[in-house]
């Protein structure tokens, strides 16, 4: 009696996945034990198998059907199809920042901040002043995106008058105003070492906005604005909750030293903006650190674009 030939495919997946070694990935199991062979080698093999089949189906009847079959099965194999998977969808590529190399001579604006925390923008690099050369915007006045762009392109100015050119490095807008600013001398502020021996008590309600509460004070409802790092005893961090609180400006205040989670927040922010934290307050003025308290520059941050 003839053997079933139901027609069945001899592949499994391989026992890693469907990969197997680099360039397999297919183990073909027959009448002993599954050896592993490569993809085109399992197509033929499946192929064959079937073809050896419909032979014994249709020999010697019908000659003309089967010779269409068989020449189905060779373009088939011909054409590449097999058990071979499909493979996962790969994800696009991050995009690019393109690099911009800046000429002297060229046409561009460059934006820096001046001494009071202003953002000054102008077309002569050499009027900028040296303490904040380090770090300045450069623009291409030909584009039109130039207000709403999320990155900017920073530049040295010293390198650029000395050398002629300079590349331009691209950061976030927010990175940019922090390292700008941080060139400028600190505003008010209270080293940590110059903690008073016992803390100075305080009469009257506490502040509104304390970290431990997870309020905002200001005097306004609103979302904060503004994050004030500081301590209960620093003289600059209580000269910035009353100057938010008489604008109605909403913030949050986190005192450092009685909140590890604070702490570990501004430690977390001024490694990326390369700010030091030993002085307070350190504000946050909506993604931008100031060292100290200083009225004009969150001012200038609070409602001059850049």
């Amino acid at each position: 009696m003839r053997a079933d030939t139901r027609l069945t495919s001899n592949l499994r997946p391989s026992p890693s996945g469907g990969t197997g070694t680099p360039g397999h990935g297919v183990a073909c199991e027959g009448a002993d034990r599954p050896r592993r062979v490569s993809y085109f080698e399992a197509a033929r093999l499946n192929c064959a198998a079937m073809l050896r089949v419909l032979l014994e189906r249709l020999a010697p009847a019908r000659p003309h059907r089967l010779t269409v079959i068989v020449s189905f099965l060779c373009l088939a194999g011909a054409t590449g199809i097999s058990c071979k998977r499909s493979l996962p969808a790969q994800p696009a590529p991050s995009p690019t920042v393109a690099g911009l190399t800046v000429l002297k001579d060229g046409r561009w604006l460059f934006t820096y901040v001046d001494p009071s925390g202003q953002f000054e923008t102008t077309d002569k690099p050499e009027i900028i002043p040296e303490n904040v050369r380090k770090v300045v915007r450069v623009i291409d006045p030909g584009k039109t995106d130039n207000a709403e762009a999320s990155m900017v392109y920073t530049v040295d100015i010293n390198q650029l008058m000395k050398d002629g050119k300079a590349a331009a490095a691209p950061l976030s807008r927010q990175a940019f105003e922090t390292a700008a600013l941080a060139q400028l001398p600190p505003g008010a502020n209270s080293p940590l070492s110059s903690r008073p021996a016992a803390p100075v008590a305080q009469g009257g309600p506490p502040p509104t906005g304390n970290s431990a509460q997870g309020g905002t004070g200001g005097g306004s409802a609103g979302k904060a604005v503004v994050t004030i790092y500081g301590t209960s005893w620093c003289g600059a961090c209580k000269a910035a909750r009353s100057y938010f609180q008489q604008k109605g400006i909403p913030f949050a205040d986190k005192d450092i030293e009685a909140d590890a989670e604070a702490a570990r927040e501004l430690g977390e922010k001024a490694a990326k903006a390369g700010l030091p934290t030993d002085r307070v307050p350190v504000l946050d003025v909506r993604g931008r650190l100031l060292l100290g308290f200083d009225q004009a520059r969150v001012e200038a941050l609070l409602g001059q674009p850049t």
